[in-house]
């Protein structure tokens, strides 16, 4: 069961049950993985709510490895959808607001 106080975040995909947790273990994956280059990069990336496939696998990938859950990216690109795109991007932005904080509001974006 995931313990929201730690930051952990349930996700259900595929008659699975995963928690999703962005340690900082796996925020140093995520900085590697996309060449982020720290984690104000990460952050600022992430912000813009515009993700491409790659970035969503190794997203969800070093959040599954945070929660414990031994799956590497190619077994991560081939869970299961089904329509659940959604709640998976929800449950990713559940772990990213528990990680960063939530998003300040600002002046909109030219």
């Amino acid at each position: 069961m995931a313990n929201r106080r730690r930051g952990e975040v349930p996700l259900d995909l595929g008659g699975e049950r995963y928690t999703l947790c962005l340690t900082l273990g796996a925020l140093a994956e995520l900085e590697d993985a996309l060449q982020a280059g720290d984690l104000a990069g990460l952050a600022e990336r992430f912000s813009g709510g515009r993700l491409a496939a790659r970035d969503l696998i190794a997203l969800l990938g070093a959040a599954l490895r945070g929660g414990g859950h031994d799956l590497d990216d190619r077994a991560v690109a081939r869970l299961p959808l089904a329509g659940r795109l959604e709640a998976v991007t929800g449950a990713l932005g559940e772990a990213l607001v528990a990680a960063f904080g939530e998003p300040e509001e600002g002046p909109p974006r030219p």
